[in-house]
């Protein structure tokens, strides 16, 4: 039986990671997996904004932070520089302050960035494929954990930087519960880098939805995971539109 992993310190009093709310290249993205389009998403990636749902979700996430206790949820945030990831939490501060609710720091950090997909950036996996069929297969071969396309990032890399991130922030912020708003990339990185040293590379990346909430409860010593892509509060948003992976 393999030995547990060792979870290094951390000072923190807790941690909460949102994904931003669902963004036009994630429709754009589910749009060409349904009709098998080869176009890339026109623009940068970190200027994709949030969708009219997404703004709907920003509200919603509002609604959740503004319903947390004030001596048990965030009192600081640390937000992507991405379009997507601020109009999300300008959104969930708009309405938690409407509702009464916290009005927190609010800091922004490179290391937030989502995934950089290099010449492949906002490119459908079809859009992909199409472009390089050998890259294609080489991204199936090697699993999309360890993939690094050409320019870009592997998880492996966004598991590095925000490494760092979380070991700088325990160090600057001992005691803070602090709320991370960011992507789904930099989420399972948080997840793989908080399981600690000799944790497993996930075979299959765990799904985190647009808006969604991880919970990592925070003792001043250690985070332990206490919930995973929460999307409670996005019930009565059920009937509108779904996300995927972007």
């Amino acid at each position: 039986m393999p030995p547990a992993a060792l979870v290094p310190p951390c000072a923190l009093g807790g941690l909460w990671a949102v994904r931003h709310g669902q963004s036009t290249a994630n429709v754009a993205f589910a749009a060409a997996e349904d009709s098998g389009t080869t176009v890339p998403v026109p623009g940068r990636d970190r200027d994709v904004p949030l969708s009219d749902l997404g703004a709907v979700q920003a509200v919603a996430l509002g609604d959740w932070l503004a319903g947390q206790e004030p001596e048990a949820g965030p009192d600081l945030v640390v937000c992507s520089p991405y379009v997507r990831a601020m109009q999300t939490w300008e959104g969930m501060a708009a309405r938690a302050a409407e509702l009464g609710g916290p009005q927190l720091d609010m800091l922004v950090d490179e290391r937030l960035r989502d995934r950089e997909m290099g010449v492949f950036e906002l490119h459908p996996p079809a859009a992909l494929r199409a472009r390089s069929p050998q890259e294609a297969d080489r991204r199936d071969l090697v699993g999309e954990w360890c993939y690094r396309p050409p320019g870009g990032e592997a998880f492996t890399d966004v598991a590095v930087r925000v490494g760092q991130f979380v070991s700088d922030l325990g160090r600057a912020a001992p005691g803070r519960r602090v709320l991370v708003v960011a992507h789904d990339g930099v989420v399972i990185a948080l997840r793989h880098v908080l399981a600690g040293i000799g944790a497993v590379a996930p075979a299959e990346l765990p799904p985190v939805p647009n808006a969604s909430v991880s919970h990592w409860n925070g003792d001043g010593h250690q985070l332990r995971l206490a919930a995973w892509g929460d999307t409670a509060h996005l019930t009565s948003l059920n009937d509108m539109e779904g996300t995927t992976h972007v």
